[in-house]
């Protein structure tokens, strides 16, 4: 199981031009014809996940975990108890993305039931992240949820979203004995931790967190992980021994 940005694809100043390298992804082709269970877990959609990695035979967990697109499926399940807030997470982004607001280069985007504002490469990233902190405590005062990432900021619905749940709903009734996860920042830590709680409660033997270095990424990946690779390429080597000879 693998996050996407900064693991498989590079970090970039526009989330929207991000890309999976080919030699990635043709590899993780290999991957998901000798391993039963292969997804991507991204904070972004599970249809827009699906579309960067381009690989339909795998799976995808959308929105940190809360949308499931699973291999071979034509359109993603939304977690019922997210459905509500869609609509109240949208009004927010509206009435966020002023002229003030684009005038310090903070971009928004849409990931469904998540609204991220991004200032990575703004002209003045101080005055934007001002900025940025200034929608974070509105959005608290909302009842909305925040979650701080990578020079970004998401608002979420104020209920649990994170990938070690969405990778336990998706784990649930499989007979896999060991689980791999890779992952480059704060919110691929709540998979680490379901690893080690799927196996100390005994449904896997094998619980093998991958930390991805980076300059940017906090260090509890680093110090929680089993194993550390130094970013994209390394995840790239790590894949091509999981299908050497």
């Amino acid at each position: 199981m693998l996050d996407i940005d900064g693991t498989l694809a590079p970090i970039v100043e526009h989330a929207a031009d991000a890309h999976v390298p080919e030699g990635t992804r043709q590899i993780l082709i290999e991957v998901a014809r000798r391993y039963g269970i292969v997804a991507c877990v991204s904070g972004r959609r599970a249809s827009e996940a699906r579309a960067m990695v381009s690989i339909g035979t795998i799976s995808y967990l959308g929105s940190h975990g809360t949308e499931l697109l699973r291999a071979g499926w034509t359109e993603s399940v939304l977690d019922p108890g997210i459905t509500d807030w869609v609509r109240r997470i949208h009004e927010f982004g509206r009435e966020a993305e002023t002229a003030d607001l684009r005038r310090r280069r903070v971009r928004l985007e849409d990931k469904g039931a998540i609204v991220a504002f991004h200032w990575r490469g703004a002209p003045d990233e101080e005055a934007a992240r001002a900025a940025v902190d200034s929608l974070a405590a509105k959005a608290e005062a909302a009842g909305l949820q925040t979650h701080w990432g990578r020079k970004v900021l998401e608002v979420r619905p104020p209920v649990r979203m994170d990938k070690g749940v969405g990778i336990i709903n998706l784990l649930e009734g499989s007979d896999v004995d060991a689980v791999l996860y890779a992952g480059d920042d704060t919110t691929d830590l709540d998979a680490f931790r379901a690893l080690t709680q799927l196996k100390a409660d005994g449904k896997i033997s094998y619980a093998i967190r991958v930390g991805v270095r980076s300059d940017e990424g906090p260090t509890q990946i680093t110090e929680e992980a089993d194993v550390v690779v130094d970013g994209t390429e390394g995840v790239q080597h790590l894949l091509a021994s999981l299908v050497a000879e």
